[in-house]
């Protein structure tokens, strides 16, 4: 996967921005199972039944741009198709709230009323953020509710949001690698990230999809798998 997207990235002359960012080894990062972010390829197979994240940014004509998607290898058990399309949901519900004016804490209480709905919970550890020249830089953008995130959301900011939804409980553990953060129950986790830009009618994402839908919902579609329906 990392040799695949490596390759892909420098056929359009770009570059990869995890590759030597803070001695990060690879090109993309690919998440497995419990594993919430910034997991490094490696030689594991893949299984039936397990979730992959694939986290994969690049850098073009002096700027980076971010985006992620969980995906589903084989056929998933019920429990990975609540959790995946919940950790959608919870983007795309922050999304719809981006506009002008809007306060960026306010993003945490939006993705956390979704995830309490699946009776899953959001990891507190890592952020969404500004990207443009710089990889990470302000705004931060915490998942959570009740977070004291500072700044307000005008036209022409750019960031993203990529909420870290888990099975279990919230909190992370960082392996010896100083990279790979795994959930500290050793629970499954799901996440989805755009890169977007505010304008003065809402979010324009600068990382879309193909016809807007993941790829996770054609997975599902082929296994003839409905998508999960939680009471609002």
């Amino acid at each position: 996967i990392d040799r695949t997207i490596h390759e892909a990235t420098m056929e359009r002359k770009m570059y990869p921005s995890p590759l030597n960012y803070y001695n990060f080894p690879k090109s993309c990062c690919t998440s497995v199972n419990e594993i919430i972010c910034h997991g490094i390829p490696d030689s594991r197979p893949l299984e039936d039944g397990d979730i992959v994240n694939l986290d994969v940014s690049s850098y073009f004509n002096g700027m980076h741009a971010d985006l992620n998607e969980t995906v589903f290898v084989g056929r998933p058990n019920d429990e990975s198709v609540r959790l995946v399309h919940c950790a959608y949901q919870c983007l795309m519900d922050a999304i719809a709230a981006v506009k002008p004016g809007t306060m960026y804490k306010h993003m945490g209480d939006v993705i956390e009323a979704r995830a309490a709905k699946y009776g899953f919970s959001v990891v507190r550890t890592y952020n969404g953020h500004g990207i443009a020249e710089m990889f990470h830089c302000g705004p931060v953008i915490p998942h959570y509710a009740g977070n004291k995130a500072g700044g307000i959301m005008q036209v022409g900011h750019v960031f993203t949001i990529e909420p870290m939804i888990n099975v279990g409980v919230w909190q992370d553990t960082t392996w010896p690698d100083k990279w790979t953060s795994s959930t500290k129950d050793g629970k499954k986790s799901a996440q989805f990230e755009h890169t977007m830009v505010v304008t003065e009618t809402g979010a324009k994402l600068l990382t879309p999809w193909k016809d807007d839908i993941p790829f996770y919902q054609r997975q599902l579609k082929e296994l003839g798998i409905p998508l999960p329906e939680i009471k609002e």
